[in-house]
This record gives structure tokens, C-alpha cells and sequence, in this order.
């Protein structure tokens, strides 16, 4: 029997989605699970599952499309079924897709936003659908088009190495060079003495800004800081990285997110959220690890990390860093985290502050290991030391708590054999 393919809900906050792109055609075969089509969200460019298995017998809405959450956009069944797409819709054909209104026979795609609505400035969000050809009359992936449209490169000059040769953003990487130290960064050139530009907000960008200000707004802030001491573990990666394979190297960052984590086991509180008149102590653990993307910021979420060692953290991180940076998310990566660690260590940073990612009660702010002079037994020595903020909800927790949190914080890290137990 045909079903309904409705757009998922994405987020707690999120109320639409724009089908950026149908990744199985009218006609395919498609399991449940597979990859269907390419939705943007305020959050990234999301490759979503299908809901059920079967053949794409029609595809309700079209690309560049912006569509409301639980709204149809596909139907699938069995190929060559005779489907009514009236009493399908109407009676939910085993979705969650709302009835529509009894004068309306079959469902209407929802219309299609402008473009200034649908995708980030300079990006075409896919085929225009007056016309049915692709936008520039390439085939590109939307974070190929974004990074395009940032290095001012024209689409039509570039090879494609993706399926069907389609650009991906690895091409548009390698037809110039990327931002050295010292540039701007992450895909922006630097400023032009004398020229002032006005660069429209991208939807994620927007999205950070609405979320982060209504976070400083809304969530009473404390701050807590500590200075550790790095050598044991920094002493220990190297010992282990030595016997390891360069594809399976682990980081500072995959120790601080099991520390982390096995921290959190103690202090429930900091692994918590505020529901009205409740504080909800999240029975997992969840760590989110923010990523700088080309025009923002993502968080992509490592599930039960207190349960996982830590070759399994750097095991399971790596993928998640690289399908964000790629543009190519998938739900589950980026929804559910209880705890975030924001880590600018790679980028020489003493120590920082972070933002609270709502709706979690607390986040660590990571800055580099340096080395720096210590005092040992009366005398001077070199040591390797690293600041680390912990920025809680005074709603939720207090300053001994949080204190008590890094110290916790603090054995693992001096203590990083305990980390491998």
C-alpha cells in the first residue's frame, strides 16, 4: 500500500524546510533509511531518510520548495499502484501527515519561496521550477554552490567528480587554494582596503544569531574557569597515537569529550534541561561538539560518549566533522545533544567563554595546550597547561556545583590513564 513521505521535524525549533534536492527520482527504488532527498534547514543542508520502503511513485513538492514540517512531499508504494493521492493524503496513508481541507481533492505543493527565502544569499537552492533546468545549468551540491558563490567562482568553468558530475564542495576546494593563517577564514577573502561590502545573512547564520541572542537574553550565565595541568595527557596521546595508523589518530578533543562525559555521570545537573517548572535530567549522555562550517557553526552530536572509550570517540567524531563540514548531515547528527564541548584549541586560543546551546544547561569552552613555566617542587620547570570555562544555567545549577564539576573534570584530565578504564 502507498505511503505518504512527510518532511520531517528536524529540530525542537525548526517549522519548515526547503526540499533543496530529490535524491531518488520518480520511479526509483528506495529502502527505508536510504537517503531521499536534501532538505535545508535554519541549522545545515540535512540528507534525509527515507520513511518507507518501495518504488518514488511521485514526488509532491520540487526542488527549491519551501515546505512545513509534517507537510507531504513524496509518495511511495509499489511500482505501477494505482494511487488516489485524495483519500491517501486524507487518510494519512499510514503518515503523520496532517488531513487537508475537505475542498481540496488532491494535496498542493506548498509554493515555492523566493530565493532570497529559499537558500543563503548567491545560492541557488535547485532547479527553478518555471522551467525545470538546473540553476547555471549545473549540476552542484548546495555547499558547492555556497562555496562557489563565496570564492566568486563560476560553477560552469569547474569539473565534477560527484555522481552523474555533479560538483561537490572537494572540487570547488581544488580550484583554489583555500584561507591560510592570517586571512579571513573559512571561504572569506581578506578586506579590501577602501571597498565596504554588504553580504546579505545566510539562513544559518540567521539561525545562530536568533538562538545565541535568545540564549544571552533568556539563560542567567555564570562562568568557571580552570587552569590544568595537560602533561599526562598529552604524554599518553603521543605514546598511543605512536602504535596507531594516521587515519585513526586520536585528538585532544576525543579525551576532553570522554572526560567530559564520565563527568557528567556524577553531576546530573549539568547534563540537564529546563522544562517549565522542572529541571529534566537526561538519562544519556550526548556531547555536541561545535564545528565551524564555511558560513557558521555547527554542533554535531557523539551519542552515549560515557559508554564509549576512547578510540571508539575518535572512531565515531571523525565522520560526523567531516560529513558537516561537507555539507552532508543527516538528522541524527546534529539533534539531541545534552552537553556541548567548544573546542578552539586548534586555533592558539588561551581560553574563551562560550554561549549556552539551548536547550542544555551547561557547555565547555576549550583553549589550547601550551607550554608554559609551572612551579615543581619550589622551582621553575616547563609544563603543558590547559584553560578550560565551564558556562553554566544558574536556573539549574549553582557555582559550588560547577566548581565541583571541573574538579571532576580535572582528575580525568591529570589523570588520563582512568580515562581508558
Amino acid at each position: 500500500m502507498a505511503e505518504i513521505i512527510t518532511m520531517p521535524k528536524l529540530g525542537f525549533d525548526m517549522a519548515e524546510g526547503t526540499l533543496v534536492r530529490w535524491v531518488k527520482a520518480e520511479g526509483e527504488t528506495v529502502e527505508r533509511g536510504e537517503v531521499l532527498a536534501e532538505i535545508e534547514t535554519d541549522k545545515a543542508t540535512v540528507e534525509v531518510e527515507s520513511q518507507a520502503s518501495g518504488t518514488i511513485l511521485k514526488h509532491l513538492v520540487q526542488e527549491g520548495t519551501a515546505v512545513p514540517v509534517s507537510e507531504p512531499i513524496a509518495v511511495v508504494g509499489e511500482k505501477d499502484e494505482d494511487i488516489d493521492l485524495g483519500a491517501l493524503v486524507g487518510s494519512g496513508g499510514g503518515s503523520t501527515a496532517p488531513e487537508p481541507e475537505p475542498s481540496s481533492a488532491t494535496p498542493t505543493p506548498a509554493p515555492v519561496a523566493s530565493r532570497a527565502e529559499a537558500a543563503p544569499a548567491g545560492v541557488s537552492a535547485g532547479p527553478s521550477p518555471s522551467d525545470g533546468h538546473l540553476p547555471g545549468g549545473v549540476k552542484a551540491s548546495p555547499v558547492a554552490r555556497r562555496m562557489a558563490a563565496e570564492r566568486k567562482l563560476d560553477l560552469a568553468t569547474l569539473s565534477g567528480s560527484g555522481p552523474g558530475g555533479r560538483i561537490v564542495k572537494s572540487d570547488v576546494e581544488s580550484a583554489g587554494e583555500g584561507p591560510k593563517a592570517g586571512e579571513a577564514g573559512f571561504g572569506v577573502k581578506p578586506m579590501t582596503p577602501g571597498k565596504t561590502e554588504r553580504v546579505p545573512l545566510t539562513r544559518l547564520r540567521s539561525a545562530i544569531g536568533r538562538r545565541m541572542t535568545a540564549s544571552k537574553q533568556q539563560v542567567p550565565h555564570f562562568y568557571v574557569t580552570a587552569d590544568l595541568d595537560a602533561g599526562p595527557l598529552m604524554s599518553l596521546r603521543t605514546e598511543m597515537n605512536d602504535s596507531l595508523p594516521e587515519t585513526n589518530k586520536i585528538s585532544v578533543n576525543d579525551f576532553i569529550v570522554r572526560a567530559a562525559a564520565l563527568t557528567l555521570r556524577q553531576f546530573p545537573n549539568l547534563n540537564a534541561s529546563l522544562e517549565e517548572d522542572a529541571i529534566v535530567r537526561h538519562g544519556d549522555v550526548h556531547v555536541g561538539m561545535a564545528v565551524a562550517v564555511g558560513d557558521g557553526l555547527l554542533t554535531v552530536v557523539l551519542r552515549n560518549a560515557d559508554q564509549k572509550s576512547v578510540p571508539q570517540i575518535a572512531q565515531e567524531a571523525r565522520p560526523l566533522f567531516e560529513r558537516a563540514r561537507d555539507g552532508k548531515v543527516r538528522p541524527e547528527d546534529i539533534e539531541g545533544s545534552t552537553f556541548t564541548v567548544s573546542n578552539l584549541g586548534m586555533f592558539d586560543v588561551d581560553n574563551f567563554i562560550a554561549i549556552i546551546n539551548p536547550p542544555e544547561a551547561a557547555i565547555l569552552a576549550v583553549g589550547s595546550v601550551q607550554k608554559l613555566p609551572v612551579v615543581v617542587d619550589d622551582g621553575l620547570a616547563v609544563g603543558q597547561r590547559l584553560k578550560v570555562t565551564l558556562a553554566a544555567d544558574h536556573r539549574v545549577t549553582d557555582g559550588a556545583e560547577a566548581a565541583r564539576w571541573l574538579q571532576g573534570f580535572r582528575t580525568f584530565i591529570e589523570h588520563p590513564v582512568r580515562l581508558l578504564m
